[in-house]
């Protein structure tokens, strides 16, 4: 249930570390939690072609369980979505498309949530686990939205017209 949010976090903390240690690409939180959100998303991201027969991540059947019947072309949807995912996993890392990336990433979250909403009422298992609950899925989404946002933020420097600081 909370391999997503691991996926997130120990990213973001290890990369953090980084920061603490010298590493100017990771200087903040949020250039910290750009590159841990572009982790996650590589990792999921890459689910999505997954076959039914790899077994330590949730492969594209599952994910096209999760498809909300309302949804045309499911297995067209999933790989249509591990393709942004992983195009807005490189977006973050690229402090010039960062911005966007962000932005993107939270519409497509957003989009994404009928599917995880689905799965939780329907009971839709990943990678032979029980399905995540409603009342964990829900907020965990929230969480990815406003990560995005926040990474999508220039620095406080930028905003006020000065440059970043190196």
């Amino acid at each position: 249930m909370i391999q997503g949010l691991l996926l997130l976090l120990v990213p973001t903390l290890a990369f953090r570390g980084l920061g603490a240690l010298g590493v100017a690409r990771f200087a903040s939180w949020r250039d910290s939690a750009a590159h841990g959100l572009a982790v996650m998303l590589a990792l999921t991201g890459a689910a999505h072609f997954t076959p039914d027969s790899l077994t330590v991540m949730p492969s594209h059947d599952d994910l096209t369980a999760m498809v909300p019947s309302f949804v045309p072309v499911p297995d067209a949807v999933v790989y249509l979505t591990g393709i942004l995912e992983l195009l807005g996993a490189a977006g973050l890392v690229l402090p010039a498309t960062r911005r966007a990336a962000g932005v993107c990433l939270a519409l497509l979250f957003v989009c994404l949530l009928p599917a995880n909403v689905s799965a939780a009422v329907h009971d839709v298992p990943l990678n032979g686990e029980p399905a995540t609950p409603l009342w964990f899925r829900v907020p965990e989404q929230a969480l990815y939205i406003a990560v995005a946002l926040w990474a999508a933020r220039a620095p406080a420097a930028r905003r006020a017209g000065r440059p970043a600081a190196a």
